[in-house]
């Protein structure tokens, strides 16, 4: 099976902001944008449901990796002082 893509008219890419780069084909569960001048890529499900993708946050990333001799910063608080009266 052959995929035939055809450009959308009037259509701006929302990446480089150029009109009449964007073109679009289907598959049998996905339709795809993809821009010929900056390689922007989009897809969407033909059924309507959104894709569930999980936000990036400091727990579900992978920890940085130090050089050797780097060391992380530590934060002391500073000591209250007593005024005396």
């Amino acid at each position: 099976m052959t995929v035939i893509k055809r450009f959308i008219a009037g259509a701006v890419c929302p990446r480089c902001g150029q009109m009449d780069c964007l073109r679009m084909y289907r598959d049998d569960e996905r339709e795809f944008r993809e821009c010929v001048r900056c390689d922007f890529e989009d897809t969407q499900r033909l059924d309507g449901t959104p894709e569930v993708q999980e936000l990036e946050t400091r727990v579900n990333q992978a920890k940085p990796v130090l050089d050797a001799g780097e060391r992380p910063i530590r934060f002391v608080p500073n000591p209250v002082k007593d005024s005396g009266k």
